[in-house]
């Protein structure tokens, strides 16, 4: 039932994911949320959730959805093998995990993924490697290498020094912490109006220890009609 939650009791150790989808996603154009725009005949969002239930992902003990007010029914209308809530997104990312995350079961060690809705390509063996990660650190979130040097520079433009590249990555998504740890950094950000530019953030602003996994930049996120077109199938 719509606003009823599907969850029962579950293996404290079996990840949970939450995407946070109730974005209007404006750069793709063309008036209909890119999460919710055909892909291969299935909408985006649908695809990236299956691809966590293919064979060799982690297996899932539930997922929650975060939508918007328009797509609800159609979210909910999904079956996927595992229980799924599909709950209003808010004004913003954060707000939409949040509301999320606060969906799932009381189960305060359960690893939790957060990812892009429009991520469809996560990669086994670093989510792996993440999820064992976590045995030791507060979060650990993917990210993938830097490759380019990279010039940092004043607000003129002129350039001030080059930075070691080896000690940059572009973060990635899933984004993973136990549920205890991302209410906790989830509830003291909204007591303090922070506004983190990705998930980690909220943990590092506490500082919590996080771990980043290398991972492969086939774990792209389609963000510009020209991802979407490089990367669909054909």
């Amino acid at each position: 039932m719509p606003g009823q939650s599907p969850f029962t009791t579950s293996d404290p150790l079996r990840p949970f994911l939450v995407i946070p989808a109730g974005g209007r996603g404006l750069r793709m154009g063309g008036g209909l949320p890119k999460q919710f725009r055909d892909w291969d005949g299935r909408p985006l969002l649908q695809v990236t959730v299956e691809a966590f239930l293919a064979p060799g992902m982690p297996q899932l003990a539930g997922i929650a959805l975060a939508v918007p007010e328009s797509h609800l029914e159609e979210a909910r209308s999904w079956s996927f093998q595992v229980p799924c809530t599909v709950v209003p997104g808010g004004d913003t990312r954060q707000e939409s995990v949040w509301l999320a995350l606060r969906t799932l079961p009381n189960l305060p060690l359960a690893p939790v993924m957060i990812h892009d809705a429009v991520r469809p390509f996560p990669p086994a063996a670093p989510l792996w490697e993440a999820l064992e990660a976590l045995n030791r650190y507060d979060g650990v979130l993917l990210g993938e290498p830097s490759t380019d040097t990279l010039k940092r520079v004043d607000s003129l433009g002129r350039v001030l020094r080059t930075e070691p590249r080896e000690e940059f990555f572009r973060a990635q998504t899933p984004q993973i912490a136990r549920l205890g740890t991302w209410l906790q950094a989830f509830q003291s950000a909204h007591e303090a109006g922070f506004t983190g530019t990705d998930d980690v953030a909220l943990l590092e602003r506490l500082s919590l220890a996080v771990k980043l996994i290398p991972s492969p930049s086939s774990n792209l996120k389609l963000t510009t009609p020209e991802d979407w077109e490089r990367s669909r199938p054909h």
